[in-house]
């Protein structure tokens, strides 16, 4: 197998972890799908409600995107995509994946999740331990620092929620830019690592698990993982080939109460719409 790998990306942690456990992931994907819950990353096979999808809509979306982070408002999309010397800040049209405006970011930093929380849009880096603040029409407003890796970026509203890429959810003040609190994911006490980019839907913060098909629903009060969405299908071959090419970015629009998922690289963007009607996001006004 030819492994294509992100430039500058050899010593990320995410492709060391890829190299080590490869030919176990390949087994275990081919088997079943899903990694072995009683590995070092707790994935169960059952988490309360059953959570299966369908696809609802399928709209093209930008290939060269290694899509980080995804936010859903006023009718297009913001995304943040990475990989060093590529980063950028876009605005997207959901209908056609054609990319409104975009803002590049220096080529030392790589570009990871993306919030919007009173009126403005946080993006993270991975690294460079940097974030930077934009208005709706990318002027650069500030920067502000976090001691950690930058991986996944949401908000319950009052605080941003950064995800690492271990067990952990940190909520920071996004004005003084300290840590409020933090938690760690959990599932019957084990944790769940590797928490990337993160999307808060009517209180559970929603949350892929890297190099997997899941979508962990997490109770932000405690930690716990509520349920489990198994995307298992969705992964277009091609990316699927790729090592690194998975299932990343989720958005809601609480408008409509749509879903949408997409993937690193991936040429299509998915509506989905979930089994369990007790777990689908709806409209926040009817």
């Amino acid at each position: 197998m030819t492994v294509r790998m992100a430039p500058n990306r050899s010593t990320h942690p995410r492709f060391i972890l890829l190299a080590l456990v490869l030919p176990a992931l390949l087994l275990a994907f081919a088997a079943l799908q899903k990694p072995d819950p009683a590995g070092p990353n707790a994935i169960p096979d059952e988490l309360g409600p059953s959570l299966t999808y369908e696809i609802v809509s399928r709209y093209p979306h930008d290939p060269t995107a290694y899509t980080q982070g995804l936010v859903f408002h006023a009718g297009v999309f913001y995304e943040s995509a990475g990989l060093y010397g590529e980063s950028s800040l876009r605005e997207v049209d959901p209908q056609t994946g054609t990319v409104n405006r975009q803002s590049r970011l220096p080529d030392a930093y790589f570009a990871e999740g993306l919030v919007l929380l009173g009126g403005k849009l946080y993006q993270l880096t991975w690294r460079e331990q940097t974030g930077f603040i934009y208005d709706l029409d990318f002027n650069l407003l500030n920067t502000f620092t976090y001691p950690t890796e930058g991986w996944g970026l949401t908000t319950d509203g009052t605080y941003l929620i950064l995800s690492d890429g271990s067990d952990k959810l940190t909520f920071y003040d996004p004005e003084t830019f300290s840590p409020a609190r933090e938690v760690s994911v959990t599932w019957n006490g084990q944790p769940v690592r590797l928490l990337n980019e993160l999307e808060y839907i009517q209180g559970a913060v929603w949350a892929n698990i890297y190099l997997t098909d899941q979508i962990a629903r997490i109770d932000p009060a405690s930690g716990a993982v509520l349920s489990m969405l198994d995307l298992t299908g969705l992964q277009p071959a091609a990316n699927a080939a790729v090592p690194g090419e998975v299932l990343n970015g989720i958005a809601y629009d609480p408008e409509s109460g749509r879903l949408f998922v997409t993937g690193k690289h991936w040429p299509w963007l998915y509506e989905i719409r979930l089994s369990n009607p007790e777990i689908q996001p709806t409209p926040l006004r009817p």
